[in-house]
């Protein structure tokens, strides 16, 4: 039996019909960037939210950019963030000329290590950015607590949570600004490159408007030096298509997580995902850690079961942070996650019988 790790295929079935005509309109218009149809979306993204404001930008990575530079985050300032996580979460604090300060993960969710925040804090730390791992929120009544404390702003990178919820209010919504992707492989993605940043704060909306289409609010008219981070109209409208049916992919991601947490429940090599209580988890990745985690991966490819590793390389370990002067055993629980987790397919649409097949050869293996 043949189990990909993602198949769009079967849910591009389910919008095909309310896409393509809007789909034509865009191309029949001729008027690609930015417009109308981004506007449609960036209002119905922040009403799903719960946010003021809402801005469709060209990417995940581009959402963090100008999250930070809306905050006027720069030269000389610190931002304390994760070692596990997807590149463009330091890499962006980086690319501000910000210096990304690592914090140690919970062995059991992933997320930044709440504890261990407050030490890391500097006279130059200027936000913290925790990172809603795999479709599940950080502890945020933690972390905004912490930086109520220390004037700092909080970037949620929640580019794997559009729908995770904390409490009754869901992700982009729990600190000063949000950062989303539309990446394809993500719950909620687009044809291409997509993101979003949300805000409650007005002023903080309108300097990261202008920010978008190079610091102009008119056009070829320039307060400061931005950068080109608009969306294309198209993502737009595919974004807007789907949009009704992420609550049922949702719910059917999190009933896949229900069935692997039975079927693994009396194997005691295999940890399972960990569910806060008061946290909805939309499990954009489900992953398990293991032992012998590189040779169970190669038994599944041979098995043609789609997996993947997230992160094989903690961020403090990365040749590029090398001027950090982190080292080995810094981040000893990230480390350890970097060496034992394993994604398995969970989307929706996964072919009667699976999951089943799925559990059953990795509980084999293990045997």
């Amino acid at each position: 039996m043949n189990v990909p790790l993602l198949d769009l295929k079967p849910q591009f079935a389910q919008y095909k019909d309310r896409l393509m005509p809007e789909l034509m309109q865009v191309i029949e218009s001729q008027a690609f960037i930015l417009g109308p149809k981004v506007e449609k979306m960036e209002k119905e993204l922040a009403d799903y939210i719960g946010v003021k404001y809402a801005l469709g930008v060209s990417s995940g990575t581009d959402a963090l950019l100008l999250a930070l530079m809306g905050l006027g985050i720069g030269h000389g300032d610190e931002v304390i963030t994760t070692p596990y996580t997807f590149f463009a979460t330091a890499g962006s604090i980086h690319r501000v000329g910000a210096r990304p300060v690592f914090v140690d993960i919970e062995p059991d969710t992933y997320n930044i290590d709440a504890t261990k925040i407050e030490k890391a804090i500097s006279r130059r730390t200027k936000a913290i950015m925790p990172v809603h791992l795999f479709g599940q929120c950080c502890d945020m009544d933690a972390i905004n607590a912490i930086a109520r404390r220390h004037g700092l702003k909080v970037i949620e990178d929640a580019c794997q949570s559009i729908g995770a919820k904390y409490g009754d209010k869901q992700a982009g919504n729990l600190g000063d600004v949000g950062a989303f992707s539309f990446f394809p492989s993500k719950n909620l993605g687009c044809f291409g490159d997509g993101g979003l940043v949300t805000t409650n704060d007005e002023a903080l909306y309108k300097r990261m408007k202008a920010l978008r289409v190079h610091g102009g609010e008119r056009q070829y008219y320039h307060a400061e030096v931005g950068m080109n981070g608009r969306l294309d109209a198209i993502q737009a409208v595919v974004v807007s298509a789907k949009l009704p049916l992420l609550a049922g992919w949702t719910e059917g991601r999190r009933r896949n997580a229900d069935r692997y947490d039975h079927f693994f429940a009396n194997n005691p090599k295999i940890q399972v995902p960990v569910r806060r209580e008061g946290r909805y988890h939309i499990f954009n990745q489900y992953v398990i850690a293991v032992d012998r985690r590189d040779e169970l991966k190669q038994h599944l490819t041979e098995k043609q079961i789609g997996c993947a590793i997230y992160y094989p390389l903690s961020l403090h370990q990365q040749e590029c942070f090398s001027y950090l002067q982190y080292r080995q055993g810094d981040f000893p629980v990230a480390e350890t996650a970097a060496k034992r987790t394993l994604a398995l397919p969970i989307y929706p649409e996964i072919p009667a019988g699976g999951l089943e097949y799925v559990a059953q050869t990795i509980n084999a293996f293990y045997r």
